[in-house]
């Protein structure tokens, strides 16, 4: 199996929304509610810096002779 490039953005991405679904499910079972003001705020900052992470990471990369193993 050929190994492939790590997707910074993805893997930032699909942690955050385990973590809110998490959030979610566990304030469920409190009774609890989540407050969609703090919530909504937050997955954009998160997203806005893997983004960010991202676009560093290609830059980065492109310096870099990729490599034949």
């Amino acid at each position: 199996m050929r190994k492939h490039r790590l997707d910074l953005f993805s893997l930032i991405a699909g942690a955050l929304f385990t973590v809110l679904a998490l959030v979610y499910l566990v304030a469920a079972l409190d009774d609890r509610s989540v407050n969609g003001r703090i919530v909504i705020p937050v997955t954009f900052i998160v997203l806005g810096v893997g983004g960010l992470a991202g676009a560093v990471a290609a830059v980065a990369r492109r310096g870099r002779p990729d490599r034949e193993d």
